[in-house]
């Protein structure tokens, strides 16, 4: 990994003043109220009580109880001089069934969620689908079922009528190719369903319906900045090999092509990875034209960068990732390889796309193991992380490529999906046991590199 060390230190104003400074989180990781306040169930309710599905058989039950202490945490992040506040809305909070009836206690809580943000001058981003589909819609296919078209868009008419007065960023889904590959085909993320029958069905609808969901908010909020965020990590072949390379693009066009050009009016990328061929067989006449959005923002969110050789017996795709832990490489508590310059190519790779008019980088972080002594959390290593990834965005920015803010993944530390508490992304420490929140030394960094 090359060092920054010599480097001028990163500081705000060299980004300049337009540029937009945040952080990120979502409703099942922080909310807990898990069925407060007439709550159905998600797809991650159900999935977290299946004994084995995660770490420790733990649950987001409680969680951060973000739900109770809304207030506590939004004074935090008012403290610390961040402007921009991303975060979900949990679709069965607000329509418990998923369709149908609209539960007002859950419209309640997000409005004064969103009224007590704009009361302290913190801007809300919401994010309207992050992981979290009404177990009811589950039962009846889920993405594989093509119905939740206009279940998602029924869904998105519900908030922007009840929030649009207010909020004017919203973000249509929140990584596609992560919970269609780990919920559909792997099975290791809910709703739990394994397979090609699974997952090229799940692929379609969910991108329709990003489509289809940033059409809904345009008819409702005419005015309001609309995106949709994708997972992107910079794809290296294992050596120059004619086949580590032709593997690593095979890679690449599932984990950063697959989503994103059919929105910007490119189609699947079914030439340089054919097993997508299969998609076509839940395509209706029509519907090349129905995947495509004009965005205002496209939403990027990198953590690391992936090193691909040929594999003859990985089905499909013929490649596999070369672990980092097997690299002598510098590592996160996920196993992710730390190398700041991922995001520096990416941003470049995204730029070429002329289609896109913007670029946020809507996440960006890492979980490291914290030292706690007493009342304070020392976290160099997220210090240094975060400085020398937004150096790489800094020297992008300068080469020309669109990119207009940059949101910390996380505030708090939270449920990390199917890795339950072990891992702390967040610049804020949280004592589960007692919910004790205590401000890390990256996030008094945050505080004083934004002030």
């Amino acid at each position: 990994m090359e060092s920054n060390n010599n480097k001028t230190p990163v500081s705000k104003a060299l980004f300049g003043d337009d540029f937009i400074w945040g952080v990120s989180t979502a409703a099942v990781q922080i909310e807990g109220a898990h069925d407060a306040d007439g709550k159905g169930d998600s797809i991650w309710d159900v999935f977290a009580r299946k004994k084995g599905k995660i770490r420790g058989n733990v649950h987001h039950y409680t969680a951060c109880n973000f739900y109770n202490q809304y207030q506590n945490d939004i004074d935090l992040i008012k403290q610390l001089n961040i402007p921009n506040f991303r975060f979900s809305i949990s679709w069965s909070r607000v329509m418990p069934n998923g369709t149908g009836a609209i539960n007002q206690a859950g419209i309640d809580y997000y409005n004064k969620v969103i009224d007590y943000c704009l009361a302290l001058g913190v801007e809300p981003w919401l994010t309207l689908y992050h992981w979290d589909l009404p177990h009811t819609l589950e039962l009846k296919g889920g993405w594989t079922n093509r119905e939740v078209i206009n279940w998602f868009t029924d869904f998105i008419g519900v908030c922007a009528r009840a929030f649009g007065d207010r909020v004017k960023h919203w973000m249509v889904m929140n990584e596609p190719s992560v919970f269609t590959g780990a919920g559909y085909f792997f099975g290791i993320h809910a709703p739990g369903k394994t397979g090609l029958s699974n997952f090229l069905p799940a692929v379609h609808h969910v991108t329709l319906s990003v489509a289809a969901g940033g059409k809904a908010l345009r008819e409702i909020l005419p005015n309001a900045e609309i995106g949709t965020t994708f997972s992107c990590s910079y794809i290296e072949p294992y050596s120059d090999s004619p086949r580590n390379i032709a593997a690593a693009k095979r890679v690449d066009t599932l984990l950063n092509r697959l989503f994103i050009e059919p929105v910007l009016g490119l189609g699947y990328p079914f030439a340089d990875l054919p097993v997508l061929k299969g998609i076509k067989k839940y395509m209706l006449p029509g519907d090349e034209n129905k995947l495509a959005f004009d965005f205002d923002f496209i939403g990027l969110q990198n953590y690391t960068r992936e090193i691909v050789k040929y594999s003859f017996f990985t089905p499909y795709i013929q490649a596999s990732l070369v672990k980092a832990e097997n690299r002598n490489v510098p590592v996160t508590t996920m196993g992710w390889e730390v190398w700041p310059q991922s995001i520096y190519h990416l941003l470049h790779k995204y730029n070429q796309y002329p289609q896109i008019k913007k670029v946020y980088l809507t996440e960006s972080g890492a979980a490291f193991p914290d030292n706690r002594e007493g009342d304070a959390v020392d976290d160099p290593m997220r210090v240094t992380y975060l400085q020398e990834y937004l150096q790489q965005v800094l020297k992008a920015k300068n080469e020309g490529c669109k990119v207009s803010g940059y949101f910390i993944w996380t505030l708090t530390d939270n449920f990390e999906w199917a890795e339950g508490y072990h891992p702390r992304f967040g610049i804020i420490y949280v004592d589960f046991e007692t919910q004790q929140r205590i401000v890390k030394s990256s996030g008094k960094w945050y505080a004083d590199f934004l002030s």
